[in-house]
């Protein structure tokens, strides 16, 4: 209940800091010539200019206001959020053009004011941020590249944006609520250096040291650190940080990983990396005694959240990983409950972690699925993908009082997913954890 009311008072917050200045420029004379399109037009003007400056706010990671949520979904909803901004900002131009044809010399170059200029600008650079998001990957950008460049694109299309508002001053023109979107501006320029300035700074207080690299099966590899000079920092089983490696915090290098290693170790930290994406296509050759800076921890995809009589985890890939902090934590607290893993990989050779589970099986009392796509002539077990089939098989009685934990590929997540559902699992216990943040 008291996660249920933290959540709901973020979400009012969120809509108060959207809503709020649009209803606030309503205050005051209307200026001549708005009709009801007119005003339409501007409202959506306004609300998607305040959706982006919120933006600002969503992805400055504040762990009291993404706790309630996990930061892997609020970044979810910062992507998808970002798509009705800029559905908003074209939509702004379109119904002046719909309700009065002859608005569109206004936007012929040779007429053009700097107060319509900057609004174009400002449009431009969203429509850039959202072609290098939704296809980074297709287009090839290098993952630091981007997020340099996205910065940087919503900085300057939220400027020219609030440039547009004053320069056109329709329902702004007041000195008070020039003063309003003044504070709007500002205030996201005191996210950018508390982000950028005051929170890596803090950072440089606290580094960490790689003290092994251990290769694991599958391309797969795990770095061991240990912070220097300092306390380290607690975390529950499952979480996950951002890792920079190599750089200083204020490089802005930075990489989302899931912590790995038990939460009974505060002073050793695990993160298990396959070779993927750019920078991790390099990972196995971090040498030890390498300086890093530790972002975390961030998420709800723990154990600790939710308690349980017993617990079903389901794993594709790497994301075997924050599984395997929750597992590792279970044994260290000689924790006796039933468990069991539904893990799907691709070859019984290349499986990640294979030893080590088998001597946690002797050791919890886990029940272990291995679902291998290409497995050995000799393999009795399942084989292909995971499916609702092999759920009904092989999942444990007492289902609807089990807490299901989910983390692999994006497929994997959705067949998950509805199969527990179909096989009796309340949809309230059944957590994924959604790496791929971009």
């Amino acid at each position: 209940m008291i996660l249920f009311c933290r959540a709901a008072f973020w979400i009012a917050v969120y809509l108060a800091l959207v809503l709020v200045p649009l209803f606030a420029l309503l205050i005051g004379p209307r200026p001549a010539g708005s009709g009801f399109w007119w005003d339409l037009s501007l409202a959506l003007g306004f609300a998607g200019t305040t959706m982006m400056a919120v933006m600002f706010f969503l992805t400055a990671r504040f762990q009291r206001a993404t706790a309630p949520f996990g930061i892997d979904l609020v970044y979810y909803f910062h992507r998808w959020i970002s798509l009705g901004a800029a559905l908003f900002v074209v939509l702004h131009p379109v119904l002046f053009v719909v309700q009065d044809s002859y608005a569109l010399h206004m936007f012929h170059p040779a007429v053009m004011g700097w107060e319509l200029w900057s609004g174009v600008g400002s449009a431009l650079a969203l429509a850039a941020i959202m072609v290098t998001s939704l296809w980074r990957k297709p287009l090839r950008i290098h993952y630091d590249a981007w997020r340099v460049w996205h910065a940087l694109l919503a900085v300057i299309a939220l400027a020219l944006a609030l440039v547009h508002i004053a320069g056109i001053g329709y329902y702004s023109g007041e000195p008070w609520k020039k003063g309003l979107w003044l504070v709007i501006g500002l205030s996201c320029v005191a996210v950018v250096v508390y982000v950028r300035l005051i929170k890596p700074t803090a950072m440089l207080k606290r580094p960490w040291r790689v003290t092994e690299v251990i290769e694991e099966r599958g391309s797969t590899w795990t770095l061991v650190l240990r912070p220097e000079h300092h306390a380290g920092f607690l975390f529950l089983p499952g979480q996950f940080a951002w890792l920079t490696l190599e750089r200083s915090p204020f490089a802005m290098k930075e990489h989302p990983f899931s912590i790995a290693s038990s939460a009974e170790n505060p002073l050793e930290l695990r993160f298990t990396i396959k070779e993927l994406g750019d920078f991790t296509r390099r990972i196995g050759q971090i040498k030890r005694g390498t300086k890093a800076w530790i972002d975390g921890p961030y998420g709800t995809f723990s154990i600790d959240r939710m308690q349980a009589p017993g617990y079903v985890f389901v794993a594709g890939g790497v994301g075997i990983a924050p599984i395997m902090s929750m597992l590792r934590t279970l044994d260290e607290r000689g924790d006796k409950r039933p468990l069991q893993l539904f893990y799907a990989y691709h070859t019984w050779e290349r499986l990640t972690f294979r030893e080590e589970l088998e001597e946690l099986r002797g050791r919890l009392d886990l029940d272990i699925v291995y679902v291998l796509n290409d497995p050995p002539s000799d393999w009795e077990g399942e084989t292909g993908y995971l499916t609702e089939d092999i759920f009904a098989r092989h999942l444990c009685a007492g289902r609807s009082q089990l807490e299901c934990f989910i983390c692999g590929p994006t497929p994997m997540i959705e067949v998950a997913e509805k199969s527990l559902a179909h096989q009796g699992v309340p949809r309230g216990q059944i957590h994924s954890e959604l790496f791929d943040l971009v």
